[in-house]
């Protein structure tokens, strides 16, 4: 009895884990994403860094201020990359679209109010009619006619 009951504590142990291998397995994608992403980011820091890690050791200073000092940096640029990517989300998101719908909605009211300064027919006053006119047709000035 008591070796069946050992027999299958082994048999749910080792199906539990297999079970946590396998949730291993949903990170891999992931770490695969994260590796193709991160890696060319530190290369580029790096590339950065580089140049200010060899003024500085150039300056006399000691290797462990240096490096202290280039992480820092690394990280200072690590973080407005960061930062730049957040406000180029926020920027392409959220700003683009409002500023799209404000500029179009200007300019719908922009080309409606051109529209309604004048070139509407009912609004202008009625053309002269051909017939008799009450008012005077020439109004001589010191004996001369109209051109």
């Amino acid at each position: 009895m008591w070796s069946a009951i050992r027999w299958l504590v082994l048999r749910i142990a080792a199906i539990r884990w297999l079970f946590k291998l396998g949730g291993l397995a949903f990170l891999l994608p992931l770490a695969l994403l994260l590796k193709t992403i991160g890696l060319p980011l530190l290369m580029v820091l790096g590339v950065l860094a580089l140049p200010v890690l060899i003024i500085l050791l150039l300056f006399g200073l000691p290797i462990f201020l240096v490096l202290i000092f280039g992480s820092m940096l690394m990280g200072l640029i690590g973080m407005v990359v960061t930062i730049g990517l957040a406000a180029l989300k926020i920027g392409l998101f959220v700003v683009l679209p409002v500023w799209l719908v404000w500029a179009l909605v200007g300019k719908m009211r922009h080309a409606k109010k051109k529209g309604d300064d004048g070139s509407s027919a009912s609004d202008s006053a009625p053309p002269p009619s051909s017939g008799t006119s009450t008012g005077p047709v020439s109004d001589p000035v010191d004996g001369m006619g109209p051109a």
